[in-house]
């Protein structure tokens, strides 16, 4: 079996003696280069990060900072060039590409800036999608879709389309839609990138009710005023870590 693939005691375990036992996210020496021809762009040097269950973080910097990269490194869609990653227990930094997919699919709910709904499909098609390709059947993705989307506030708007729902209701589908496969982690990148600042409140408001009921967040923003609605701040500067701290003591 490969390691990636053991029980959740057995993964803990496996966790670097100085790790919590509730980290779902950890990196260390995180390292990420890509050849630009005759250039090497260092994008990550050196990220150590711990997140805990049911943090609600805040991903930050200036373009070119590295947050995109590290988004794309914690959401299993890119391999670190040295170093090391774990999502909830599992070594995904040294996953192939099946497993990786797996463990992203399984983990992690994404949600992005663009909605990435199915315009021609109901709210409800658009957030049992997931559950298609994990191959669960009828009734119980019909029935786990219904309680997301109640969860979000729509359900008396499940049956509609994404042209009969308000920017702030399209969020609130992809919000479900990641949420259905009950993940590890909820991935938000720019998030509320595409809606006004009241709709933006609304969809941060949200994020807060789903972290008070227990739901691990990372958020993705070049925003100051979204990302104070987390409760920790990692700012990224050339690559590595400038600051990670509480949001009440960075106010303070």
């Amino acid at each position: 079996m490969a390691r990636g693939m053991l029980d959740t005691a057995e993964r803990m375990a496996l966790l670097p003696g100085d790790v919590p036992r509730d980290a779902v996210i950890v990196t260390r020496n995180l390292h990420r280069e890509y050849v630009m021809g005759t250039e090497v762009v260092r994008a990550l040097n050196g990220v150590d990060i711990t997140i805990r269950r049911n943090e609600f973080v805040a991903i930050m910097g200036p373009s070119g900072s590295g947050k995109s990269t590290l988004m794309n490194m914690i959401g299993c869609l890119d391999t670190p060039s040295e170093g090391e990653y774990w999502l909830n227990g599992h070594r995904v930094s040294e996953l192939d590409d099946d497993d990786l997919a797996r463990i992203r699919n399984k983990e992690i709910g994404f949600v992005f800036q663009t909605f990435n709904l199915l315009p021609r499909a109901s709210a409800l098609a658009n957030v049992e999608l997931p559950l298609v390709y994990a191959g669960v059947g009828g009734r119980e993705r019909r029935e786990r879709a219904e309680t997301v989307l109640k969860q979000v506030g729509l359900g008396e708007r499940m049956h509609h389309r994404p042209n009969e729902l308000s920017g702030g209701q399209r969020q609130r589908v992809a919000v479900a839609r990641a949420l259905v496969n009950k993940p590890s982690i909820l991935l938000a990148d720019e998030p509320t990138g595409n809606l006004d600042s009241a709709t933006s409140v609304e969809i941060m408001d949200l994020f807060e009710t789903l972290h008070r009921e227990g739901q691990t967040i990372i958020l993705v923003t070049h925003e100051p005023d979204i990302a104070e609605h987390a409760k920790r701040q990692i700012i990224l500067r050339d690559g590595k870590v400038a600051s990670d701290g509480l949001t009440a003591e960075i106010h303070a």
